[in-house]
């Protein structure tokens, strides 16, 4: 059965079938919806339902409350219409109003951030982009189908960079891995994504990075030091061995130069003894902090390193809209 979906910020009203959310609806439709993780772990595409019955799907009760939902808010990636509907989303603090560009960009190079990540430099068509660090972009590589990936680079920057994983069994990512090459054309839309830098936040920066969730984490925290924000900003960047880390040069010499930055690389499953910090990065975070009351925390990585963050973050104290999370849920994930 279908239902009719109007959301107050737009004129026409959607056709969303019963086993459909409200946001693959508009995102299908190319409404320009609020969104991140698209399962119910974010909690970018929060919205307010003004009429009509929904079936919520699964989420994180961090990110939408029992005091939430009793007010009628839900989640739209999450949202399955059982009526004619109105909703409408909310607007996020300090709004990043770029425009959604459709790109047609080429290659410009790709290289080995580790053995599963490949760091990969589009060349723009009209100069730099407008984004706001912390965003993504939907790629599409020829004959492929189309991925979200975040941009490791900086708004002012030539070329867009992103740091792209091997998903074994993945659609896309082998191709990337193995066969991308310099002057191949890649379909780029964007920006997009709400899990981005605040600016006119004035308290400390909790960045938390998993896997090649270093990224947009990595894009925020260059632009956070390039503003000269003065809060004591902290990276902690998990991978499970050695042979996972990329960078660490890179952000330690940015801890050199900066002394309100420190970088903590933590080791989940280290193969052989180690002077590095090991664990879980929840686990250092719990070690580390007694409150994150007034923290800014950005977090990014694998879903279950997310949702663990996730839940330490929540027992230390940290505001819901200070919270900023960015799942990289992969295709097969999403399906399932």
């Amino acid at each position: 059965m279908s239902h009719k979906v109007t959301i107050r910020q737009y004129p026409e009203p959607l056709i969303v079938e019963d086993d459909e959310t409200v946001l693959e609806a508009a995102l299908d439709k190319g409404l320009d919806y609020p969104f991140g993780c698209q399962s119910g772990a974010c909690g970018a595409c929060k919205s307010v339902v003004l009429s009509g019955e929904i079936e919520l799907g699964e989420f994180q009760p961090f990110v939408l409350t029992d005091e939430e939902r009793a007010q009628n808010f839900t989640l739209a990636c999450q949202t399955y219409p059982k009526s004619d509907l109105e909703i409408a989303y909310l607007d996020p603090d300090e709004p990043a109003e770029h425009p959604i560009l459709d790109l047609g960009c080429t290659v410009e190079s790709v290289e080995t951030g580790t053995h599963d990540i490949k760091v990969v430099r589009l060349t723009l068509p009209e100069g730099p982009l407008a984004f706001t660090p912390g965003q993504f972009m939907e790629l599409t590589f020829e004959g492929l189908p189309k991925r979200d990936y975040s941009i490791a680079s900086q708004p002012d920057d030539t070329c867009v960079e992103f740091h792209i994983r091997l998903v074994p069994g993945g659609a896309v990512s082998p191709f990337v891995l193995d066969q991308l090459k310099p002057g191949d054309g890649v379909k780029a839309r964007g920006p997009l994504g709400v899990s981005y830098l605040r600016t006119k936040h004035r308290g400390p920066i909790l960045a938390l990075a998993g896997g090649s969730g270093l990224a947009p984490v990595k894009s925020i925290v260059d632009r956070a030091l390039a503003l000269d924000m003065k809060q004591p900003i902290h990276l902690y960047f998990g991978v499970r061995d050695e042979q996972d880390l990329y960078l660490e040069d890179y952000f330690s010499d940015l801890a050199a130069a900066h002394e309100n930055f420190s970088f903590i690389p933590v080791l989940s499953d280290p193969s052989a003894a180690t002077e590095r910090r090991t664990g879980f990065v929840h686990d250092a975070i719990k070690a580390d902090f007694d409150t994150l009351d007034g923290n800014k925390v950005y977090i990014a990585g694998p879903p279950v390193m997310v949702d663990a963050c996730t839940a330490e973050a929540v027992a230390l104290g940290v505001r819901q809209d200070d919270f900023h999370a960015d799942p990289f849920t992969t295709e097969a994930e999403r399906q399932a």
